[in-house]
């Protein structure tokens, strides 16, 4: 999910060649070099302070409703998902366990697992791209991350959320990726249980987002109507914020 201490070159997104043009346009443009031969675009883009300028690039390229192409099962590349480590795997009491969702919501909610799992299953086999280069094909299952967000009602404020995990990790996505049909709340790799070391109970999983904003160990969502000061782990320390790919 995190990169190592050793930030890396952030044009080397994954050995998928298509992608790598697309970032490294969006490195450049969240570096405010689209401003040259933009003119008014750029002014707009600049002017919208609130946001991170790489979001508003962005956003214009993403398709909220538009699904990934999904690969076949026999894709699953089950030793090529790394696990990279922040503070090692925080214990989790399942018993006591539950998933918060509150903020800018009419309805906030606390799920035990067992609550998670009583909604409709989706699986998917995507490819999980890493920001140090590396990239793995995966079967995640789990529950749409929109359905639990509709049970908590959003309000019409919100348009970020935040993640926060049990070893201390945070990130905050836009509301867009979030709702996403292809971004899971996920309890499942490759047909099997979510093991611990790869984010049990509950972890991220997209096909619209870079690995650093997978969250694993999620234990509360938060959202809200803008972005605070800390916007997360790794983007505090330089890193793109939106992360879309």
């Amino acid at each position: 999910m995190e990169p190592n201490q050793n930030k890396p070159d952030l044009d080397l997104e994954s050995d998928d060649t298509d992608l790598v043009p697309r970032r490294r346009f969006l490195n450049l443009a969240g570096a405010g070099l689209l401003t040259i031969g933009f003119g008014s675009l750029a002014e707009g883009f600049v002017g919208a302070v609130s946001e991170p300028l790489n979001q508003q690039v962005e956003s214009l390229i993403f398709q909220p409703q538009k699904l990934v192409p999904e690969l076949p099962i026999a894709a699953i590349e089950p030793d090529k998902l790394i696990i990279n480590s922040f503070r090692g795997t925080p214990p989790i009491d399942l018993a006591s366990y539950r998933l918060i969702i509150d903020g800018a919501v009419d309805n906030p909610l606390s799920l035990s697992m067992s609550d998670v799992q009583k909604l409709p299953f989706t699986s998917m086999v995507i490819r999980h791209v890493c920001v140090e280069g590396w990239a793995a094909i995966v079967q995640w299952g789990g529950v749409r991350l929109r359905d639990l967000i509709a049970i908590a009602k959003p309000s019409t404020q919100a348009k970020y959320v935040y993640f926060y995990s049990a070893d201390g990790y945070y990130e905050s996505w836009d509301l867009d990726s979030v709702m996403h049909p292809q971004t899971l709340m996920a309890y499942q790799k490759n047909s099997q249980p979510l093991e611990a070391a790869n984010g049990a109970p509950l972890r991220l999983a997209s096909p619209v987002k870079l690995g650093y904003k997978l969250s694993k160990w999620v234990t509360r969502i938060e959202l809200t109507s803008e972005l605070g000061e800390k916007q997360g782990y790794w983007e505090d320390l330089g890193y793109e914020w939106y992360a879309g790919l």
